[in-house]
């Protein structure tokens, strides 16, 4: 169950909140709220648990060094569980003054979404759990909406919190280069089911102190300095025709900072070319075939001037 194992992180979680720089509340409804940076400091190592939880504890995320940035790498062998059942942000969480990207378990728990009519993996739990990538912590009628559309009792929902800001918040979004592949390739109708594990990696971006700046940062993290390598089942074929539609190079607006792409489509996410989002490279390797696939380039010219 995806929410009982993101529930023991999170109690581990709780445990090392001090160490961890963070703050835990419990809201009037009985949920429980977990700030790893909108108003506690949080820092490196409350983004990598975040990340974690995301991933519903079926992935194991590492801060390495990677040039003259550090850089995030994770590894699952649960792919689809653990990066489109658990770690996409497909709710989008709506309140009074209020609004997050969610991800973790909780979607599955919900299982509003319809990508679950394709990958399964709904689930009926006893306890939710939820990541907001948000400024503000969630308010309690957020919290009691979520709960109900979980089916859970708000007491049996925890919600963390991390604003693109914070640097566990830029650890957290930038785990997340094998997601975009994956996701790509649903988009492209490709069977995730083939996909047996995975391995993805990209550089870790300075903190922003302001909300564009960090959303540009951390999506060029993954658009132009990802890696994304997928260990699949199946025909060479299929990854031969599939692959050069998967990176972010297949898309007309690649090769610019996301910021500027951003403004130029008036920061609307939806006026974006959609083939953008994916790992800057992205490689295959069929492990009944024995061959493996490279698609893609990385960027540097871009990342260094989205850095600085």
């Amino acid at each position: 169950m995806l929410n009982q194992r993101a529930h023991q992180l999170c109690k581990s979680i709780r445990r090392d909140a001090g160490e961890l720089r963070i703050e835990v509340t419990t809201l009037p409804c009985g949920a429980t709220v977990i700030d790893c940076g909108v108003k506690s400091r949080g820092g490196l190592e409350a983004g990598r648990r975040l990340a974690e939880v995301c991933l519903a504890g079926l992935g194991e995320v590492q801060i390495v060094p990677h040039g003259d940035y550090p850089a995030i790498a994770f590894r699952t062998d649960h792919p689809v569980a653990a990066c489109m059942a658990s770690q996409y942000a497909g709710w989008e969480v709506k309140g009074e003054k209020f609004f997050a990207m969610g991800s973790g378990p909780m979607r599955a728990a919900a299982g509003r979404e319809e990508l679950f009519n394709d990958i399964g993996l709904r689930e009926s739990a006893d306890v939710a759990v939820g990541v907001l990538e948000a400024d503000k912590l969630p308010p309690d009628a957020v919290a009691m909406e979520i709960a109900q559309k979980c089916n859970v009792r708000p007491e049996g929902l925890t919600l963390l919190v991390a604003p693109t800001t914070s640097q566990a918040g830029t650890v957290q979004v930038v785990a997340r280069s094998i997601e975009t592949a994956l996701h790509k390739l649903h988009e492209l109708k490709f069977d995730l089911h083939r996909v047996e594990s995975g391995w993805g990696i990209a550089p870790l971006p300075p903190v922003s102190a302001d909300f564009l700046s960090a959303i540009g940062r951390t999506n060029d993290a993954i658009l132009y300095g990802g890696h994304a390598l997928l260990y699949v089942r199946g025909d060479d074929e299929s990854l031969q025709v599939v692959g050069p539609q998967t990176p972010s190079s297949a898309s007309l607006d690649h090769g610019r900072p996301f910021k500027e792409i951003f403004a130029a489509a008036g920061n609307d996410f939806y006026k974006i070319d959609r083939a953008l989002f994916s790992p800057a490279v992205v490689t295959f390797v069929n492990l009944d075939t024995g061959h493996t696939f490279r698609f893609g380039k990385f960027e540097p010219a871009v990342l260094e001037a989205s850095f600085h």
